[in-house]
């Protein structure tokens, strides 16, 4: 059973979170019902620090035992930090989703990007029209 989605972040449709760090960065990664479509995950290419990068554009890769897929940026900005940790340990995104298995911080370039996405509940609601 996936973890409920936290309130503090908005979501992608194709699964990402992002928080807002209020100092014009924000923390992204995959939501726990990513992972868990995924199962037991690998490997995680992480994203470059200084590379910009266009919202909706492949930021990242994750590879489970199952698929590879692409983390898209759900808002443009340039990538100025990354968890490295996850080179070693990629097992941390299902382990924590939200929280030790962030993927990479960016630098928003424009906030107005994130009115486009989704809050928790709007997201609860897509997951459950997608799983029927």
């Amino acid at each position: 059973m996936p973890k409920p989605n936290p309130t503090d972040r908005l979501y992608s449709k194709d699964h990402e979170w992002i928080k807002d760090e209020g100092d014009g960065t924000a923390t992204i990664g995959i939501t726990d019902y990513a992972q868990e479509m995924l199962t037991d995950i690998v490997f995680v290419e992480l994203p470059q620090v200084g590379k910009n990068i266009a919202q909706g554009e492949s930021m990242a890769v994750v590879e489970s035992v199952k698929s590879v897929s692409d983390v898209y940026a759900p808002v443009s900005g340039e990538i100025v930090d990354v968890n490295k940790n996850l080179e070693d340990t990629p097992e941390l995104v299902n382990q924590d989703a939200f929280g030790d298995g962030w993927i990479a911080k960016i630098k928003i370039a424009d906030p107005n990007q994130l009115k486009s996405l989704l809050g928790a509940a709007d997201y609860e609601k897509l997951i459950k029209e997608e799983k029927h």
